[in-house]
């Protein structure tokens, strides 16, 4: 795993090859289509973990395209504005101009408020994603045996399964 740690990526470059300002045709779009066409619409979120124990908590935080699912960017750290914000400048890139969230106090601060929309009807897609993660890396399950023993193992097994499975990169 060590080996694969500097091959990690935290932004989906994929996704992001295919947003060239330059390539944008104007096209007619049905009512219920429109905020597809007007720019891309993100959720955001944040899922908690441990590393040895309980006391040491750790964050996922990461961002999903709110119309495909797929996941644009993560990041790891405590549940603080720093860290959001480390989460932010990886999203720059994608010209995001609409934001799902939760109530958390680090995206009111830090989202525009004409950008953001507070609710669970906006974030199932996240939540999914949570759940997903939740069943397929046993160390993310709240009741269970299996655990990080370090920060950086901790970040690495979770960064390879982004990468692999919501990326499509072949690690």
């Amino acid at each position: 795993m060590k080996k694969k740690e500097p091959d990690l990526q935290a932004v989906n470059h994929r996704v992001l090859q295919h947003l060239h300002p330059e390539q944008i045709e104007v096209e007619i779009w049905r009512a219920d289509e429109l905020e597809v066409c007007r720019g891309l619409s993100s959720e955001l979120d944040e899922m908690w973990s441990y590393v040895r124990s309980k006391a040491n908590p750790r964050w996922l935080w990461h961002a999903i395209d709110h119309h495909t699912g797929q996941v644009l960017a993560y990041v790891f750290g405590r549940r603080q504005d720093t860290v959001f914000l480390a989460l932010k400048a990886l999203l720059e890139p994608f010209g995001i101009t609409r934001s799902f969230t939760d109530g958390w106090g680090a995206y009111e601060r830090h989202v525009e408020a004409e950008q953001h929309t507070v609710g669970k009807a906006n974030t199932q897609k996240i939540e999914s994603k949570h759940i997903t993660l939740r069943t397929r890396i046993k160390r993310l399950v709240r009741r269970t045996i299996c655990f990080s023993k370090t920060e950086r193992m901790h970040d690495l097994v979770i960064g390879l399964f982004i990468n692999r499975y919501e990326f499509g990169r072949p690690l």
